[in-house]
């Protein structure tokens, strides 16, 4: 099993579906680490689904929309996989919330290099569009650049998924 996976991809490009199918495939129990808050109607009603179709699969979830690393570090161990989605969601938390990014990043890194289980760590790629009009919107581009080049550093497997079909960026080895 591949310690640390980073998959990256588009709004609905298919990334959450891959990291599911590899969480699966290791025949380990699954933890699924989510970062998102229900700031609205709609986010309530994504997370309430997102909830049962976890459940479904005997999955435990854990909710933790700031706290990345420490939550990593407590979940995370040999025998379990814990699937993290979504970075890119972990980070605007940060900013929403006014967190010390740099802090959060440098944690997360740590954990990382020394990851205490098997972890698949999802995020949206956002580097692929135009320059964002708004000083926020451009500083989160930048740092969820920054992130992923990182992460991906660190990780042993990263894919690419567009259009549902993963391309291999990295392999352990």
């Amino acid at each position: 099993m591949t310690t640390l996976t980073l998959i990256l991809g588009g709004a609905r490009s298919g990334k959450s579906r891959r990291a599911e199918a590899l969480a699966r495939e290791t025949g380990l129990e699954v933890v699924y680490l989510a970062t998102a808050e229900p700031i609205d109607d709609e986010m309530a009603a994504r997370i309430a689904r997102h909830r049962t179709d976890r459940a479904a699969h005997g999955w435990v979830t854990v909710e933790e929309p700031l706290d990345l690393a420490a939550t990593l570090a407590r979940e995370a161990r040999p025998g379990r996989v814990v699937l993290v989605e979504c970075l890119t969601t972990w980070l605007t938390n940060l900013m929403v919330h006014g967190r010390d990014i740099d802090a959060a990043i440098a944690a997360l890194l740590a954990w990382c290099d020394a990851p205490t289980g098997p972890a698949i760590l999802v995020s949206n790629e956002v580097g692929f569009g135009i320059v964002p009009e708004h000083k926020m919107a451009r500083d989160f581009r930048d740092h969820a650049g920054r992130l992923h080049q990182r992460v991906a550093a660190r990780a042993d497997r990263v894919e690419l998924v567009v259009a549902g079909l993963p391309m291999t960026l990295k392999l352990p080895g």
